[in-house]
């Protein structure tokens, strides 16, 4: 096992960061820490890493306990937000300071920094300074650095938080890449939800200190294992179960509400089974697919998703009249916020 997390708490003054928090993670795994502000999951980063001391609970490393050892004994790669780079130093230097500090034979170094400034495709770039290149690519340089010492674990706290939308599009799917050669057991956290869909093999899913699911993202989100889950992962509509379009579909529960995905709402132009009608209050375009806001004759109000093909073939106009029923509907308790 990679990483093993058993029953960690911390606690900073009455504020319970961790509550008895377990997690096992895979050798060679790249996994998504997953949760709004304040849910814990930088926190447990910085725990595995050894830069914050748990409360109490056990951390293990490749099989061996680590709960008390240093952070420079754990063979740790660490990567920030932002960057962390040396503004005096070459890129190259950057990349070779580790090695540096390890006293590691010159030839090896340069030959270590050109590897790796080729496997981050930077090669040609290495004596740049960091000002001279962009925020993508000093990104890039702090991902080397820490491969450079062939650390154990790399753990990335929100790696590409600080970028535009388009550089960290781009950086995900050159992350995955890059894993895909390394293998090395990979930890980041993020509070993206399409990041973490993207771009890892399994999701740990926090709240409030505590893990919610540990899944796939297919997992996590086909088979939510809580209310929290369904409403943090992807567009969902929350209603009543009273609501007619329920009730005329045969969906009933016990629970107060109902959890609804766009894409998961039919939309005709005549009456068909179980559908009841609805007013299209409003369509938002977004590229590859049509948002359509749906007004129900209960005056309840929820968002659907159109393909591009499905929606030109019903032509939809705003106030048209239509038809509506669920496909697939879940219900779970109310013990949820986000």
């Amino acid at each position: 096992m990679g990483i093993r997390v058993q029953d960690v708490c911390k606690r900073f003054g009455d504020f319970q960061a961790l509550d008895r928090v377990s997690v096992e993670i895979e050798s060679g795994s790249l996994v998504a820490l997953l949760g709004p502000s304040g849910s814990g999951k930088s926190t447990l980063l910085r725990s595995i890493a050894g830069l914050e001391t748990p409360d109490s609970g056990r951390i293990s490393l490749m099989d061996e306990d680590a709960t008390d050892r240093s952070v420079q004994d754990r063979n740790i790669g660490f990567v920030f937000q932002h960057y962390a780079l040396f503004k005096h130093m070459t890129l190259r230097r950057n990349i070779g300071f580790g090695m540096e500090l390890r006293k590691m034979p010159k030839a090896r170094i340069k030959a270590r920094t050109d590897e790796l400034l080729d496997l981050v495709q930077l090669t040609g770039l290495g004596d740049r300074y960091p000002s001279q290149i962009s925020g993508g690519q000093r990104q890039r340089v702090a991902l080397a650095r820490a491969l450079a010492v062939e650390p154990k674990v790399l753990l990335l706290d929100e790696p590409f938080g600080a970028l535009d939308a388009r550089v960290r599009k781009d950086l995900r799917v050159w992350l995955r890449r890059l894993h895909d050669e390394v293998h090395v057991t990979t930890v980041f956290v993020t509070h993206d939800q399409e990041e973490a869909m993207e771009v890892s093999d399994n999701i740990v899913v926090m709240n409030k200190g505590k893990v919610e699911q540990i899944g796939t993202p297919a997992q996590i989100y086909d088979h939510p294992a809580s209310a929290f889950v369904m409403s943090f992962i992807g567009p969902v509509n929350v209603m009543p179960t009273s609501s007619k379009i329920f009730q005329t579909s045969g969906f009933d529960s016990a629970n107060p509400e109902m959890f609804l995905r766009p894409h998961d709402i039919e939309i005709a132009l005549e009456l068909v089974n179980n559908s009841v009608p609805a007013r299209v209050a409003r369509l938002i375009h977004l590229g590859w697919e049509i948002q359509v806001e749906l007004e129900l004759e209960d005056g309840q109000v929820m968002q659907a998703h159109l393909t591009r093909d499905r929606f030109d073939r019903l032509q939809l106009t705003e106030d048209q009249r239509v038809y509506v029923k669920p496909r697939d509907v879940k219900s779970f308790a109310l013990d949820y916020a986000i």
